[in-house]
């Protein structure tokens, strides 16, 4: 199968394949972003110690380390919209028991079931990216990875909101019940009812999922083929295994810092004394914060700078922030972090298509490699709770994402030099 490759502004496709690829980002990003509201959730509703409630990002991200390769096997098999709607089936399936055994009160069930969501997502991811990486002009995927993100965010958003109000409506209050309650068995019979709030929003999610998958067979999208018999000019800018392991390692942390500022903001902003009742929303304020950033990006990409510069002044931005967050305490050094959301939300845009290109007839594998990498969203977290413990949240959080920005602003640098001399040899 021969790659087709969109040439105008939404590709020779039209609008329709951008439109439903955008509706699959909103679903993914309504799954994923609940993770920031889950930690609190589930450290109350099963007694837990930090670390152990973090164990909701590791178990989410690091089936996207497991499940990639086997993904892309699959999607070569059955096709682009049959993976796409296995994949939704997955996540459904994961909702589901998600939901079940929080309403059982049954802790590694649940992670179980965030493991299965995962599962669909890698699917889903190692499918849609290069999908959307493809579907155009090369100069303008950062654009259109940027609108598949304002969606993603927008859900992000909406789900930490929807979640507060259908099931955490009075955190405080429950947690202070636990807190008085004279015996075991009156605390678990609050946190029983507690927990029973979540059962009805968890099915109604894996019921829209299955009719996405039901919708997404009976669509018409554009089949574009991603694999070795990518070919041509850009064949000469392959940038080798070097710049490949470095890109992937950036994804790891960009991954990391991504999630950990909307999922590890609560815990932050608990670190200096605010209540659940404020922290509850933080992962909304964050997304607002990347759904901004989403926005500025595909007012200035590609118009007045490269997709590759803006991600290095994400970067740049990034490290100022991390700095202004270290410098200050309370509030405002929880809006340094979520501002972080602002920073973080065209690297990525601009990262994927940028380590895809560098690999020339290689992209199968660089794509399948860089959802990989989205495990560094279940690896930095734990990093940062198990040294939060050590030194507070707010040393802890600035010591690992200050690092990662870094890196990831020497492999722009990297990057522009390759580019320069590819230009050169051309």
């Amino acid at each position: 199968m021969e790659t087709a490759v969109a040439t105008g502004p939404a590709g020779t496709y039209g609008w329709r394949p951008v439109v439903i690829m955008a509706l699959l980002f909103f679903s993914i990003g309504f799954v994923t972003w609940l993770n920031g509201p889950l930690i609190t959730f589930v450290q109350l509703a099963f007694s837990l110690s930090d670390v152990a409630a973090f164990l909701v990002p590791s178990c989410f991200y690091l089936a996207y380390f497991v499940f990639p390769l086997p993904a892309t096997l699959l999607a070569r098999r059955t096709g682009l919209k049959a993976g796409m709607a296995i994949a939704l089936m997955v996540m459904a399936a994961g909702t589901a028991l998600f939901g079940e055994c929080v309403t059982g009160r049954w802790y590694p069930g649940a992670l179980a079931g965030l493991g299965v969501i995962g599962a669909g997502l890698s699917l889903l991811q190692v499918t849609v990216n290069p999908y959307v990486t493809l579907l155009g002009p090369h100069e303008r995927a950062a654009q259109r990875i940027a609108i598949m993100g304002t969606a993603n965010k927008f859900a992000g958003i909406l789900a930490p909101l929807v979640f507060a109000a259908l099931v955490m409506r009075d955190i405080g209050g429950i947690a202070t019940l636990v807190q008085a309650a004279p015996s075991a068995a009156a605390r678990d019979a609050v946190l029983v009812h507690f927990t029973r709030a979540v059962h009805v929003p968890y099915l109604s999610m894996a019921v829209l999922l299955m009719v996405m998958a039901v919708w997404i067979l009976r669509s018409r999208l554009p089949e574009i083929a991603i694999g070795p018999e990518v070919s041509g000019p850009e064949d000469a800018r392959d940038g080798g295994l070097f710049l490949l392991a470095l890109g992937v390692f950036s994804t790891f942390l960009y991954v990391g810092v991504e999630v950990m500022a909307g999922d590890a903001i609560g815990l932050y902003g608990r670190s200096f004394g605010l209540s659940l009742d404020v922290t509850k929303y933080f992962t909304a304020v964050t997304l607002a914060a990347m759904l901004a950033g989403y926005l500025a990006g595909m007012l200035v990409v590609p118009r007045l700078v490269s997709q590759l510069r803006y991600m290095a002044l994400s970067c740049a931005m990034g490290l100022g922030l991390c700095g202004a967050a270290w410098m200050t305490t309370g509030l405002p050094s929880v809006l340094c972090v979520a501002l972080l959301g602002f920073a973080n939300a065209m690297i990525m845009p601009a990262l994927f298509p940028v380590v895809m290109r560098a690999m020339g007839r290689y992209a199968d594998h660089a794509a399948s490699l860089l959802v990989m990498a989205f495990c560094g969203g279940g690896v930095l977290p734990q990093v940062f709770v198990h040294l939060a413990r050590l030194s507070g949240a707010h040393a802890a959080f600035v010591a690992v994402a200050a690092p990662a920005y870094l890196v990831i602003l020497v492999y722009c640098g990297l990057m522009l030099r390759h580019d320069r001399r590819a230009a050169a040899v051309a």
